[in-house]
């Protein structure tokens, strides 16, 4: 499983990368590989508000749709609109394939460096 040293993750198994005040989200390497192949996507609209805890969109997989959840608090500065042509990016670069990018950005006390996140995933693969 790849988790990037340098990005920060959710519990529910999104990463960010802050780069100047803006956080980009997508999912991670753990939560593609659980959900399996990506069939489409459901993301917000740019100037939409997210919130620390709550659905912003949602991913559908060949098991199953699921939620995903912004690890922040914010606005959307941007959309990947790419991903609504081709989901499957996200199985096939996770770390490359963003979701969305957020400013304005508020609440990242919840979240966990990647030796965190790794003990995370050792716990569910359990």
């Amino acid at each position: 499983m790849n988790i990037p040293e340098e990005l920060r993750y959710a519990r529910t198994h999104e990463w960010l990368k802050e780069e100047g005040g803006v956080f980009t989200v997508g999912l991670t390497d753990f939560a593609q590989h659980s959900l399996g192949d990506i069939v489409f996507v459901n993301l917000p609209q740019e100037g939409d508000p997210v919130t620390a805890g709550e659905a912003f969109g949602d991913v559908e997989s060949v098991k199953a749709v699921s939620d995903v959840v912004s690890p922040v608090t914010g606005v959307v500065k941007a959309v990947n609109e790419s991903l609504l042509d081709d989901p499957a990016q996200v199985n096939a670069d996770p770390y490359g394939a963003w979701l969305i990018q957020v400013e304005e950005v508020t609440d990242t006390d919840e979240l966990l460096d990647a030796a965190g996140y790794e003990a995370l995933c050792a716990g569910e693969e359990a």
